[in-house]
């Protein structure tokens, strides 16, 4: 799958790219390419100092930070598509940045990874050892004073 939007991303993106220039020139679709990658940069910046916010003041209120950590991590993947070069990874990031769909994204990756951790967890504990499940552990740790003479001998 990643070879494959590996390959395919650039030949979507040069496909995009031929047809907006075809549609507004192709010194036009220059500029724009590079003023997106310019104010991509810009939102990039923003996001990522505001997703560090957030997540501390989550920390500091004592809330759990996972969500706004996603959420943070989402509009930063925002801003790194509408970074990279291309009117294709320039609409997937605007759709990051957008609130309703950054909350829809985490969503679903929320319970895609949710079920891969749940069957993680499953087959680690298969292969747990039975006594040392079993076996409780020594808190009390007991200390003898053994006499000197008697060990040194």
């Amino acid at each position: 799958m990643f070879v494959l939007i590996l390959i395919g991303l650039p030949v979507v993106e040069v496909l995009a790219f031929v047809e907006v220039a075809h549609a507004i020139g192709w010194v036009a679709a220059l500029a724009l390419l590079l003023l997106t990658s310019v104010i991509g940069t810009r939102v990039l910046r923003a996001q990522s100092r505001a997703a560090i916010e957030r997540v501390t003041g989550a920390v500091s209120q004592r809330r759990e930070p996972a969500k706004t950590a996603i959420d943070g991590l989402l509009g930063f993947l925002g801003g790194v598509l509408v970074a990279i070069p291309g009117f294709v990874t320039d609409a997937l990031g605007l759709l990051l940045l957008l609130p309703p769909t950054r909350r829809l994204a985490a969503r679903r990756l929320s319970r895609h990874y949710a079920g891969r951790v749940m069957r993680f967890a499953t087959t680690t504990a298969s292969f747990a050892s039975s006594g040392a499940r079993r076996r409780p552990a020594d808190v009390d740790s007991t200390a003898i004073e053994d006499d000197l003479d008697q060990l040194v001998r």
